[in-house]
């Protein structure tokens, strides 16, 4: 039985891409936790739960994830192999430095933001308004994650830019 407003010769591409933010996911959470369980040094408790937060957070997205695969009536794929053959996000190495491990999670969320675009583009394609509902708060989420942890890399003399506003005369 068919429940979904949508064609079901449109759901099939919104699903390949799905499962690849899913494998993202996958990916990103499992480097989450290497970070966690392998931070060191001054910034120790600051980042050991920054990170706890965040792999909590990512659990939820790939559980909303999949749900969403099966709503649209597919199986979403479960196998780590499979994961790492789809994804465009690498596995992480456990013994960096906490600047290292913050580099690689701003990494991370550009390469699923990324993702997250492509499968806005294929469900605006395919008239697919659960999904791009699902999509639309995970990207801001994430865009105000990476400005904060982009923060933290900073100095604290840097400046941010400053926007130009022409006043009317």
């Amino acid at each position: 039985m068919n429940y979904l407003n949508i064609e079901n010769n449109k759901i099939e591409p919104v699903v390949n891409e799905l499962n690849i933010l899913l494998a993202d996911y996958h990916i990103y959470y499992q480097n989450l936790r290497t970070f966690h369980w392998n931070i060191l040094g001054e910034n120790f408790f600051d980042l050991h739960a920054k990170f706890e937060s965040l792999y909590n957070n990512a659990r939820l997205k790939i559980d909303e994830i999949a749900e969403r695969i099966l709503t649209l009536q597919y199986h979403p794929i479960s196998k780590t192999s499979h994961y790492l053959s789809i994804t465009s996000i690498k596995e992480s190495e456990s013994n960096l430095s906490d600047k290292k491990m913050v580099a690689s999670i701003i990494k991370n969320h550009k390469l699923i933001l990324q993702q997250m675009s492509k499968v806005i583009q294929i469900a605006q394609d395919n008239e697919d308004e659960g999904t791009l509902d699902l999509l639309g708060s995970y990207i801001a989420e994430l865009e105000k994650e990476s400005w904060m942890l982009n923060a933290w890399t900073k100095n604290n003399n840097e400046e941010l830019s400053t926007s130009k506003i022409l006043a009317k005369t």
